[in-house]
């Protein structure tokens, strides 16, 4: 009997040993890509479209290419409810599965897994959103945030503003009101609006919501009506948005005064006001609709073959696009990587290299499947992560987003000093911060 259990515990072993051996072999055969993302809480409404475009993107990759450079993609996603703590858990629970990149999908998440990229050799790709200060690569070659930072969006609007109101010059006097979820993410424009205030004379009247509030925010309307700025602002996510614009138009405010951030502006966030909320604007810097060749495919490879988990009337809705224009930027930048380093399987290190050379001009978003999609993504260097491309302006027609204007550009000129001090700042805070080692390779 003693013999029969020694024989089944080394056959037991060696099965184990086995499934450990072909585990790692699988690892060994396709390209890991880790998605953040938070499908539950109060912040779902925002998360689930971006989701479901990051998730059937590189989905219909693997389907219609069989990958990218001939090896399949490994897509796992992992629930972070918009919670910090687990989203710094399943940076934890990935790590040694050799990813390829991390999209926390949340500043709050992005400022507590800086300090990691570097020891952990993983790149960051806080798309649009994040620490704006990371742009400096210098400082953070690990961390990207293109194609334009928190405060190129505050820049823009301004900017937009400035054009409404007849030149940046007649802005002396007027109100700003800024309505603002109270969280890093919300709180990150500030120190840029408040030098735009000084410098082009208008005032700023702050409203912050926190958490607890995002689904009320009575009071904060209040005070608006009380103090009637000539233009709101809105930097909100999740339950926040639609209900700050049913909220201004129920309180009369004028909606084509009333401006989100690009993650102010989905189909959700407007609809929230209903046909009061006709005018509303916000950013945005992606396709609108599914009349794109890609997102055809996308249809076809994934959505109706049910290997999509999206609502079949909510198909390249806003923010699920917004979520296909961050894996674009994620695939690009690991076909980088193949060609830098001539290698198929290509880790986080190796897409480091691709993303600091990312390069897709008009003629490439064509060749992708997305003709007039975005606008070029050209700026990316070892000096700058973001590349502070512009964004346009859309506006609800108490149906649909309209695109409303050209490409807006940032202010540079504004932005730039700003984010140089901000970087420096953060690195004199934070001890032993590593100066950068890596090298720059040319952009392809």
């Amino acid at each position: 009997m003693k013999v029969r259990q020694v024989i089944m515990g080394v056959a037991c072993a060696g099965l184990v040993a086995t499934a450990i051996y072909a585990s790692k072999a699988q690892a060994a055969d396709d390209i890991y890509v880790p998605l953040f993302t938070y499908r539950t809480g109060p912040y779902a409404n925002s998360g689930i479209p971006i989701a479901n475009g990051m998730h059937d993107y590189l989905t219909m990759l693997n389907e219609r290419d069989g990958g990218i450079g001939g090896v399949k993609l490994n897509v796992e996603e992992c629930e972070t409810g918009y919670d910090t703590k687990k989203g710094v858990e399943c940076w934890e629970s990935v790590k040694s599965k050799n990813p390829t990149v991390v999209n926390p999908f949340s500043t709050g998440i992005t400022l507590q897994l800086i300090p990691k990229a570097s020891v952990d050799k993983i790149p960051i790709l806080s798309m649009a959103y994040g620490l704006s200060a990371a742009a400096v690569g210098k400082d953070f070659p690990w961390v990207f945030n293109p194609p334009a930072t928190y405060w190129d969006g505050l820049s823009m609007i301004i900017k937009y503003i400035g054009e409404k109101e007849g030149g940046l010059a007649k802005l002396k006097g007027k109100t700003i009101g800024y309505i603002f979820l109270d969280a890093g993410y919300g709180r990150e424009p500030i120190p840029l609006l408040e030098q735009l205030a000084k410098d082009y004379g208008f005032n700023v009247k702050l409203y912050p919501v926190a958490g607890k509030e995002m689904q009320d925010q009575s009071s904060q309307w209040l005070s608006v009506r009380r103090d009637r700025p000539n233009w709101m602002v809105m930097w909100g996510w999740g339950a926040m948005n639609p209900t700050a614009v049913k909220r201004a138009s129920e309180n009369g405010y004028p909606m084509d005064h009333f401006i989100g951030v690009w993650w102010s502006g989905s189909d959700d966030d407007a609809r929230g006001g209903g046909k009061a909320a006709k005018g509303y604007l916000a950013l945005n810097f992606s396709g609108l609709g599914s009349n794109y060749p890609a997102i055809q495919d996308i249809k076809k490879y994934v959505v109706d073959k049910g290997k999509s988990q999206v609502e079949k009337d909510k198909f390249a809705d806003t923010f699920y696009n917004r979520g296909v224009y961050n894996t674009v930027l994620v695939a690009e930048a690991i076909r980088n990587a193949q060609k830098l380093t001539g290698k198929k399987v290509v880790v986080g290190e190796d897409v480091r290299r691709g993303l600091e050379t990312l390069h897709i001009t008009e003629a490439r978003w064509k060749e992708l499947g997305f003709p007039g999609f975005a606008g070029p993504l050209t700026g990316i260097s070892c000096a700058d992560h973001s590349g502070h491309q512009g964004a346009y302006m859309q506006q609800w027609d108490g149906d649909k987003w309209v695109k409303v204007s050209n490409l807006i550009e940032p202010m540079k000129d504004k932005v730039e000093p700003l984010l140089q001090d901000a970087a420096k700042e953060y690195v004199d805070k934070a001890t032993g911060w590593p100066k950068r080692t890596e090298a720059c390779d040319k952009a392809m």
